[in-house]
């Protein structure tokens, strides 16, 4: 009896194993696919770089070779099933400097009878013809998720290089697409460093549409903001796996130029600055609650009258904005020096002159200044020898912050001649406005260093989170975010960072300028270090 209850179990099973197996549908791949003239057509212009055409089949090489293949899948049934396949798996919201969109799980192991039948033919017949094409062998790595893009979703510039791409896919399942709905695959012509230049070619995404491109130093690409409030850009894409190809050495920016403070006194403070900070015993609250939290944003921080001055000259038309990038890295405006209205020019000497330079130092306890105390006069066994210098005027965060700032002055040169190091401190005048951003990228964080970031905006009154342009901090090599600031009119924003920790600002979406009303706002950002 037991063994007849076993052979019907081991029928059972054998017959869900056949129903398991034969619940894979078929994938008819483009009939172009399938000819051999084609085939041997496309990989001589591929290994030439030069432009063919045949029916559904396009390779261009401007500005890095891509194939277009329309009407990938033969079956339309097959394409519409695939499509309610995919928009019914579990989506996860992905979000970092980079991209926002959601994300399917791997798709590797799914066994939906279409997304299993399409992952056959990718990486089964077309890996063959496309392993042929190139002339190189592609390893059998299946490597697919699915993607969907709305509205202000984006994936900003980049290369696709990692280790073992080969060739980059994307297979598009949208609704009737226009260049006016965003979402187009933008690509990126580069110079002589292989860094981006400009966007020579944008490709619309289209029904059934096979996309792809060889993964190379130059293969910079984006997907534009989605623009289109009611429309999904749905899309399977992946990477086609085999050897990489050379990569020359990266290229190495080069920083941004430090200074050292200008020798300005106390009286810029007195003439910018709201006086409660200037008050030492208001000073050492900050100082704690900095100590306390590497952060603080002081707001109200210049006198209403500077603030509002400032505010008018940096929308005058006479200064001339200069688009910053590469577009791997950043993208923003920042302001010619030689075009500043007055004003705008105090405020920068204000935030680069030796008595903001001893106010940081008072705000934060960092040595920004000759005379500030060193590390060792903070440790616990000689607080009360630092408590007796500063009863006698030699610590520079007691008494009134003017009469400390003018001692100091007093014994600037002295105090050079026994540093070792020179505080110093870079700066800029950025303008942000729909699509500006930041991204991580390697070079920064090969330079990470300890460093006092400020941030002062102008122009933000209206601004909302939802807008993007806020700073995030991350640990390196981590999503996850320490520390969000929001852009605030003149709220003076001060954070501390160790080696380990980078920042990035938020992609400026279209909801900052869907109402007609084209949103932009200022800062001053600067970076101090000791």
């Amino acid at each position: 009896m037991s063994s007849k209850r076993q052979h019907v179990e081991c029928v059972n099973t054998k017959e869900k194993k056949k129903k398991k197996k034969t619940s894979e549908e078929t994938a008819h791949l483009s009939a172009a696919v399938e000819d051999e003239e084609v085939k041997s057509a496309v990989k001589e212009a591929w290994s030439r770089k030069t432009h063919y055409s045949h029916g559904d089949v396009e390779l261009d090489c401007h500005p890095f070779p891509h194939c277009i293949i329309k009407n990938f899948i033969r079956n339309e049934t097959f394409v519409e099933n695939l499509q309610r396949e995919l928009m019914g798996l579990n989506f996860h919201e992905k979000s970092n400097d980079l991209y926002k969109f959601k994300q399917s799980d791997d798709l590797k192991k799914r066994t939906d009878p279409h997304i299993t039948g399409l992952r056959s033919a990718l990486f089964g017949r077309f890996r063959s013809w496309l392993g042929e094409v190139l002339d190189v062998e592609l390893e059998p790595t299946v490597d697919i998720s699915c993607a969907r893009y709305e509205y202000t979703d984006v994936l900003l510039c980049h290369d696709d290089e990692l280790e073992g791409r080969r060739v980059a896919f994307i297979l598009y399942l949208v609704p009737p697409w226009q260049s006016s709905d965003g979402g187009t695959l933008d690509l990126y012509s580069t110079n002589s460093d292989f860094q981006p230049q400009s966007i020579v070619k944008s490709l619309v995404p289209s029904w059934n549409t096979l996309l792809l491109f060889e993964v190379s130093p130059v293969s910079f690409h984006q997907v534009s903001e989605v623009l289109s409030q009611d429309k999904c850009r749905l899309s399977m894409s992946g990477w086609f796996h085999g050897p990489s190809l050379e990569r020359p050495p990266r290229h190495i920016e080069p920083p941004i130029p430090r200074n050292p403070h200008l020798p300005r006194d106390e009286t810029l403070l007195l003439e910018w600055v709201n006086p409660v900070y200037l008050d030492i015993s208001y000073q050492e609250q900050i100082q704690e609650e900095f100590e306390d939290s590497s952060e603080i944003q002081l707001k109200d921080f210049l006198k209403e009258e500077k603030f509002k001055q400032v505010s008018e000259a940096l929308r005058r038309t006479e200064i001339q904005w200069m688009r910053r990038g590469p577009a791997n890295k950043r993208y923003y405006d920042v302001a010619s020096l030689e075009t500043w209205p007055q004003c705008v020019s105090a405020c920068w000497e204000l935030l680069h002159s030796e008595a903001f330079f001893l106010l940081l130092s008072n705000f934060t306890g960092l040595r920004l200044h000759y005379l500030c105390p060193a590390d060792d006069d903070d440790d616990d066994e000689n607080k009360d020898e630092k408590t007796e210098k500063k009863e006698q005027g030699d610590g520079e965060a007691t008494g009134s912050s003017t009469e400390s700032i003018a001692a100091a002055a007093a014994a600037t040169n002295k105090s050079k001649d026994s540093e070792l190091s020179t505080p110093q401190c870079c700066g800029e005048l950025r303008r942000w406005s729909h699509g500006g951003y930041t991204l991580l990228h390697d070079g920064e964080a090969a330079r990470a260093e300890y460093a006092l970031d400020l941030v002062l905006p102008f122009g933000c009154a209206d601004w909302q989170s939802e807008f993007g342009g806020y700073t995030c901090y991350v640990a390196n090599e981590e999503d996850e975010e320490l520390l969000t600031v929001y852009p605030e009119d003149n709220s003076l924003a001060l954070v501390y960072r160790d080696k380990e920790t980078l920042k990035f600002v938020k992609h400026v979406n279209h909801k900052s300028c869907c109402d007609s009303a084209s949103r932009e706002f200022y800062d001053f950002s600067f970076v101090y270090y000791e």
